[in-house]
C-alpha cells in the first residue's frame, strides 16, 4: 500500500488495453495504487498485469479468479480487499479505456476535497457525452437511466455510471457484502444503498468512449437484470429490509 486511494479494475479478455491503462494510471496527480481483478481471461490479461508488477511491485495488485464470475462480485472482491488494507478512497474504472483515466483525478478531488461521499462518472449531467455508441444501445441506456432514476429516486442522472470514487466510509455502511447484482444493476444498488444511507452522491461531468480494443461485455442477461431489480430495491426499501 503506497497510497490512500485505490483504483480496481475488473477484467476479461483485456490483454490489449491492461498494461497501457496501469501505465496511465500511474501518470496521474493523485498517487493511486491499482487492483486487477481478473476471471480468468484467456488471453494472457493477468500476464499483462504480472509484467506491470515488474515495474511497480509496491503499486499494482492482481487478484485471479476461476473463471468469469461477474462484474459486481469483483467489485464486492475489491471492496473487501480495499477495507481491510485501509484505503481511504476506492474507485471504480473499466479496463477498455471507455473511462478516460485522466478523469480519475477530478473523481477523487471531488471525494478528497469533501464535495461528495460518492463522485459518479456521469455521462448524462450535461445532455448525452457519449462518443461512438450506435443509436440503439444510445437509446437503450439512456431509457433505462430514466427508468431507474423514475423508480428508485436516485438523484443522479447517470445511475448505470461505473466510473467512480467513494469515500472508505461508504463502503464501510452499507453492508457491501448483500450486493447481489451484476453489470449494470450492481451499479444501480451501490448508488441506491449509498444514497438510503444518506451518504452524498454528487455527479463530475466525462465524456464516455466507446472501447477501441476487446469486446463489449453486454448481454440480454444484464439488461433483464437491472429492469427488475430496480423495483426489488424500491420494494425493499419501502418495506426496510434493504
Amino acid at each position: 500500500m503506497s497510497s490512500d486511494t485505490l483504483i480496481i479494475v475488473p477484467t476479461y479478455n483485456e490483454s490489449h488495453n491492461i498494461e497501457r491503462l496501469i501505465e496511465k494510471l500511474m501518470e496521474l496527480k493523485n498517487q493511486v495504487d491499482v487492483l486487477v481483478i481478473d476471471d480468468g481471461s484467456p488471453d494472457g490479461t493477468a500476464d499483462c498485469v504480472r509484467n506491470a508488477q515488474k515495474q511497480y511491485p509496491e503499486r499494482v495488485t492482481l487478484i485471479e479468479r476461476a473463471g468469469k464470475l461477474g462484474l459486481g462480485t469483483a467489485y464486492v472482491k475489491g471492496f473487501g480487499y480495499a477495507l481491510e488494507q485501509g484505503y481511504q478512497f476506492i474507485c471504480e474504472m473499466d479496463a477498455d479505456f471507455s473511462h478516460d483515466p485522466d478523469d480519475a483525478d477530478r473523481l477523487i478531488d471531488k471525494v478528497k476535497s469533501g464535495g461528495a461521499d460518492v463522485a459518479v462518472g456521469s455521462r448524462y449531467k450535461n445532455g448525452i457525452s457519449i462518443i461512438n455508441w450506435p443509436l440503439s444501445r444510445l437509446i437503450l441506456s439512456y431509457c433505462a437511466n430514466i427508468y431507474a432514476r423514475t423508480i428508485t429516486g436516485l438523484p443522479i442522472f447517470d445511475t448505470t455510471a461505473g466510473f467512480k470514487c467513494i469515500h472508505h466510509k461508504v463502503l464501510e455502511s452499507i453492508s457491501i457484502d448483500r450486493i447481489k447484482s451484476n453489470g449494470y444493476a450492481f451499479q444501480i444498488e451501490l448508488h441506491f444503498r449509498a444514497w438510503k444511507a444518506g451518504f452524498n452522491l454528487q455527479e463530475v461531468s466525462i465524456v464516455f468512449r466507446e472501447r477501441e480494443e476487446g469486446v463489449s461485455k453486454m448481454s440480454k442477461a444484464i439488461v433483464r437484470e437491472a429492469i427488475w431489480r430496480v423495483w426489488a430495491l424500491k420494494i425493499r426499501s419501502i418495506f426496510g429490509t434493504l
